[in-house]
């Protein structure tokens, strides 16, 4: 059994950061070969980029097809993308090469660059997840209590939609 943090916890992580949402999609059942041919590929990038902090991977998340990754900046991330000696590179022109826009496999990513400060996450009773594996996990608690407090909009004294004092 996974192993969860039983209490209120956010997330902290300093300065910027690029939050790239990257998934695939079978549109046609028999073509599942091909499919888990694209995942391999993927599998082999994580791995890269994990055996290699420096590209500046910070953390990645798997749901089912899609991956949530944290990358310190949109120029590692680009830079990765167009690395000739890297896996993704090779593995999207192999993409494009035996199926290109066919429509067997869809594939779809979305990149969002974040400034500074300009987020807020909380979790509870959850295993290590996420930007707080990204960043670090921080006490919910005085600033950090209310989701305008994580975003430096208050000072954690507003009223939270629920708290443990209220029934």
């Amino acid at each position: 059994m996974v192993q969860t943090i039983n209490q209120r916890i956010a997330a902290q992580i300093e300065g910027d950061f690029v939050v790239f949402l990257i998934g695939a999609r079978l549109n046609r059942w028999w073509k599942f070969p091909e499919f888990i041919r694209v995942g391999r590929a993927m599998d082999r990038m994580v791995t890269e980029l994990q055996q290699h902090p420096e590209l500046g991977l910070l953390h990645v998340e798997r749901t089912g097809t899609l991956l949530i990754q944290y990358w310190r900046s949109f120029e590692q991330l680009h830079a990765y993308a167009r690395d000739r000696d890297a896996e993704h590179l090779p593995a999207w022109a192999d993409f494009n090469r035996r199926l290109g826009s066919n429509g067997d496999i869809g594939i779809w990513h979305e990149t969002y660059l974040v400034p500074a400060g300009q987020y807020e996450a909380i979790y509870n009773n959850m295993p290590a997840f996420g930007l707080a594996m990204a960043g670090s996990w921080v006490p919910a608690s005085g600033q950090n209590k209310t989701s305008k407090g994580r975003l430096r909009q208050s000072d954690g004294a507003d009223e939270p939609a629920y708290d443990d004092q209220t029934v």
